[in-house]
């Protein structure tokens, strides 16, 4: 089955993301992308119970305000956003990074290319797998205190 869910790109470059919501739309996967600049930014967007919440993150590791791993930490320690699939997307190559993002349970880590052509091959790969991939619907409860103690 399809996903119609939005996707949910987490990423301060504005060059990048403009190119990765243009890859979707050539695509023309029946979802929209929602670009948030920073993990803070994302966490609100992810706890507002009026919005559908995506069916993946794309997720950049260095912002300001909240970095991606702290970003990452929070949602995996919630019952239901630490289900949604999280394909970090950036620029380090540190296997610390890499290491640390695994142990958080991404479901895939691509260092971004400078080529842009291999740059938009990799998003078009990555968005027209998660296109046809089946996802979990689990409607657990949340631990809204945990995630609101994070955000302080």
């Amino acid at each position: 089955m399809e996903n119609t869910k939005p996707v949910l790109l987490v990423e301060d470059d504005c060059v990048n993301a403009m190119a990765v919501i243009r890859v979707f739309k050539n695509l023309k996967i029946p979802k929209h992308v929602v670009h948030l600049e920073n993990g803070e930014k994302a966490l609100k967007y992810l706890i507002d119970n009026t919005i559908e919440k995506p069916d993946l993150i794309l997720l950049d590791l260095n912002m300001p305000r909240m970095n991606g791993v702290e970003f990452l930490r929070i949602i995996k320690g919630d019952t239901v956003l630490k289900n949604i699939p999280v394909v970090i997307f950036t620029t380090s190559d540190d296997q610390h990074d890499i290491d640390e993002c695994f142990d958080l349970n991404v479901a895939g880590y691509i260092i971004k290319p400078f080529d842009p052509e291999l740059f938009h091959e990799m998003i078009k790969t990555v968005a027209t797998y998660w296109s046809c991939c089946e996802l979990p619907r689990r409607q657990d409860k949340r631990n809204w205190y945990n995630i609101l103690t994070c955000m302080r």
